[in-house]
């Protein structure tokens, strides 16, 4: 049994750790997670490598399926959003836990699709969909999110004279702000996604007598990384009113889809609410807002992202260089960087790390943490405590299961890492590290300037 790593961590809701549910100390005190220790795992499969825990995701899964059970009166529905870490396995994992899936491209809805997930537990987003993407959602049997008029005025060319009407999910703005980094504000009027509200009524008319249309469901959605319950209490009642449009216009609605948003906890202060006490906030808010105005429960479906998977990720990497720059800092870079986790240099985002076979060791210096690309911006972490390292130490970042390797490029030509799935003891491999000859399978080298 391993010792502990992360005190007061709470097995009820992942996403309030810093670190995954499994995480822990063997006898020289160095750092398990599933089981693997993360050192053997760098030696194994080589470094930059992404690790995940199944555990703290089944967790998750869990945490929110059984508390829209217990807080939500009607039928609930817990929809991953797969844009923060899309696989084959990611997908069997949240299929095998009774959740759905959000897609927003045909990659992910392919990958959804081979993965297990069952067609009808899957919605479609996005706010610009091609003509592909369209067609593979309506032949699988998907629920479609039309963004925007383009959707409807395409599904109207595409959908087959005759055939199945789409099942369409309406996304409109809530027109509500929240304190979180204006490119994740997904909720305000000022945003790329959704109708308008004033847009609502004269599209929901003109859907009314629409053979290739069936409007099923509503859905908002307020941004990602919040901390705040109230901003949800508020979208209750507008998407309960829009509900209420929508059926006094004939429309049978029976999902009213809130998004997700739920934030966690990257570094010591972060004190993210509970699963447990975002969704009873959200559902008593919706169950109430449905009773004031006379309305029969909808379904209701939420899109964790971020808080079912983020916590359940850690990345490996081996230090290499070393330069101090006397009486301002010490440089120590790793192995990887922007190409794997672009979140620092994009949204200025905090990360926790620590040595791997050192993890608890009080901290003799403080280090910029750079990558290895070519930017002067590749800089993971700023005003890290470590102990005294050297170069070929294993780091660990923590946290990094959401928007890391989902987000991940191949810029300088660095091919991406690999990716294992641990638990009990036993490592799987879910994603192959790409080599370089790799990145030249799609390159084609015009005969003139061959030589």
């Amino acid at each position: 049994m391993p010792y502990p790593f992360e005190s007061g961590c709470d097995p009820q809701s992942p996403n309030r750790n810093l670190a995954p549910l499994s995480a822990g100390l063997d006898q020289q005190g160095r750092l398990e997670v599933g089981g693997c220790r993360l050192s053997d795992l760098a030696e194994r499969y080589g470094t930059p490598l992404y690790v995940l825990d199944e555990a703290t995701v089944r967790a998750a899964c869990r945490a929110y399926r059984e508390a829209l059970s217990e807080h939500y009166p009607g039928d609930s529905l817990a929809v991953y959003a797969s844009k923060a870490n899309s696989s084959l396995a990611m997908t069997a994992l949240v299929a095998s836990e009774g959740l759905g899936l959000d897609a927003v491209s045909a990659g992910e809805l392919l990958t959804a699709l081979q993965g297990g997930m069952p067609a009808e537990r899957i919605v479609l987003h996005g706010n610009n969909k091609s003509d592909e993407e369209l067609l593979l959602a309506y032949r699988s049997g998907v629920t479609i999110v039309a963004d925007n008029q383009h959707d409807l005025d395409r599904l109207a060319e595409l959908v087959p004279s005759g055939g199945e009407p789409a099942r369409l999910m309406l996304r409109f703005t809530p027109g509500i702000e929240c304190h979180t980094h204006e490119y994740i504000r997904t909720g305000h009027l000022d945003s790329k996604f959704g109708f308008d509200p004033d847009q609502l009524e004269p599209v929901l008319q003109g859907l009314r007598h629409c053979p290739w249309a069936r409007v099923t469901g509503l859905h908002a959605h307020i941004g990602s990384q919040i901390f705040e319950l109230n901003p949800h209490r508020d979208l209750a009642s507008v998407m309960a009113d829009a509900l209420k449009l929508a059926r006094d216009l004939g429309h049978p609605v029976e999902d009213l889809n809130v998004g997700g948003g739920l934030g966690i906890r990257y570094v010591a202060s972060d004190d993210p609410p509970s699963i447990a006490a975002w969704v009873e906030v959200v559902a008593t808010a919706v169950a109430a807002a449905c009773h004031d105005r006379g309305l029969a429960l909808p379904r209701l479906l939420c899109e964790p992202g971020r808080s079912l998977v983020a916590s359940a990720g850690v990345t490996l990497y081996r230090l290499g260089s070393r330069k101090e720059v006397p009486g301002l800092r010490t440089y120590l870079s790793v192995d990887g960087g922007m190409s794997d986790n672009p979140r620092p240099i994009t949204y200025q985002s905090l990360y926790t790390a620590c040595l791997a076979d050192k993890p608890l060791a009080a901290g003799e210096e403080t280090v910029t943490l750079a990558g290895k690309h070519c930017e002067s911006g590749d800089v993971l972490l700023k005003d890290l405590s470590l102990p005294l390292s050297v170069s070929g130490d294993v780091l660990v970042v923590l946290a990094t299961g959401a928007y890391n390797a989902s987000m991940s490029s191949n810029y300088n030509r660095i091919p991406r890492p690999a990716a294992v799935l641990v638990h009990d003891g036993d490592a799987d491999l879910i994603q192959r590290r790409e080599r370089p000859e790799d990145l030249l399978r799609y390159d084609d080298l015009p005969a003139r300037l061959a030589r």
